[in-house]
């Protein structure tokens, strides 16, 4: 399920290898930088956001995730997950987790073509009901509205920004 948009690749990685977790490393370390509430706060070490993404590949192998990546010139840039070990009477749907775009590659477009990415990956995997949630009225709950994901509803002070300052979380979900 390759797709391309601009200079960026996006592609499922069905494990993920040193170079993999070095690079989502340096993308979720930028994204936490940056200011973005994605469950980690200041400060990060590189050593955490390792031992997270060495979990995460853990997952992958297990069956348990699904992870798509955008790659540019100079490695991976984006990353999205589907959660789809879910519960026997939930095996319809799935979670989406983890969007992140560093820095250096956003406005332009990668958030959409990772999202439509996860959704067409759900689709493959028979998966009918997708949830997620973000930081409420940021820039990613826009991007979501935009791609006709409807709203359930706000929690405030859900969870904190890096700099542990409280947030509002919103709840999404789209049925495909």
């Amino acid at each position: 399920m390759p797709t391309t948009t601009n200079e960026q690749r996006i592609r499922r990685l069905h494990a993920l290898d040193e170079r993999a977790i070095a690079e989502l490393t340096d993308v979720l370390l930028d994204c936490v930088a940056g200011g973005a509430s994605v469950g980690f706060v200041e400060p990060l070490t590189r050593e955490r956001a390792q031992r997270f993404w060495r979990s995460i590949a853990e997952s992958v192998a297990r069956g348990d995730r699904a992870i798509l990546v955008a790659e540019d010139d100079h490695g991976i840039c984006g990353t999205v997950q589907l959660a789809i070990d879910l519960p026997d009477n939930q095996t319809h749907r799935a979670d989406v987790c983890k969007m992140l775009v560093h820095r250096r590659a956003r406005r332009r477009g990668l958030g959409a073509a990772l999202l439509r990415g996860v959704e067409t990956l759900a689709r493959e995997l028979r998966r009918t009901v997708l949830v997620l949630d973000t930081v409420t009225d940021s820039d990613a709950h826009r991007l979501y509205a935009r791609l006709g994901w409807t709203r359930v509803g706000d929690i405030p002070a859900y969870a904190v920004f890096p700099d542990r300052s409280p947030c509002s979380t919103t709840y999404f979900y789209k049925h495909l």
